[in-house]
């Protein structure tokens, strides 16, 4: 069996891409948790794999030739893990194209657009004193929304998954973002693909193991003021 990879981790949609990509490959790992609410993030020795202050990193001991290797930003990190196992980057050169455009549009739309959703709606107004700023909730709840549009045209076209006929890492960036569709004030009425594929999603065992990992360590309700600080303070 190889080496464990460790896996630096916090139950957000950006950790649990990777520990849903790690269950559905079957790739053995240790769970390092970065409570990024008391800025772990921040500590030297994660600066050291991961230089923007951000999970999900990883350290595989067996990485290129053997050797360890550490990777930080997490469509980095699937993409790693797909040519490390050879599996869910796509069969063909069409289809591993198609699955790196979708990547690559999570990764610089939806991720983006969602967290700044997020943040506007629901981490804002808990502020001290609230930020209710309308411009930005309806900025990004708007593009969010168009963003969702497009997806599920996708989805309409394929009639499976994102990018090709099965599960790639594209859909396992996507789905962490997408299944937070209430908390950003997004409807599935009018979008009964990608409502088709998330079903489709979570039923399947190794997302479900993904989405456990660590789900305890995360509190729920709203965040304290050092966590406030921590994570929305200049850095």
């Amino acid at each position: 069996m190889p080496a464990p990879i460790a896996l630096h981790y916090w139950p957000t949609p950006n950790g649990h891409k990777i520990t849903i990509a790690l269950e559905e490959m079957g790739l053995p790992y240790e769970v390092h948790l970065v409570d990024i609410g008391q800025g772990d993030q921040f500590r030297p020795d994660f600066l050291e794999i991961a230089p923007n202050n951000r999970m999900p990193a990883i350290v595989d001991p067996e990485g290129p030739d053997g050797a360890p290797v550490s990777i930080f930003e997490s469509g980095a990190i699937l993409q790693y893990l797909a040519r490390k196992t050879g599996t869910f980057c796509g069969r063909t050169e069409r289809e591993r194209i198609a699955v790196d455009q979708w990547l690559m549009w999570q990764m610089g739309g939806l991720g983006p657009m969602a967290g700044q959703a997020n943040h506007f709606l629901r981490y804002a107004p808990q502020m001290e004193p609230p930020q209710v700023l309308p411009y930005a909730q309806d900025r990004y709840r708007s593009e969010v929304a168009r963003l969702y549009g497009v997806l599920d045209r996708q989805l309409a076209r394929t009639g499976a998954f994102v990018a090709t006929e099965e599960p790639t890492i594209a859909d396992f960036a996507i789905f962490p973002w997408a299944r937070g569709w209430s908390r950003q004030e997004q409807t599935l009425d009018d979008k009964p693909h990608m409502a088709r594929w998330l079903a489709a999603m979570e039923a399947r065992p190794a997302v479900a193991r993904g989405l456990a990992v660590a789900a305890e360590a995360r509190a729920p309700g709203p965040l304290d003021a050092r966590a406030r600080e921590v994570l929305f303070g200049r850095r």
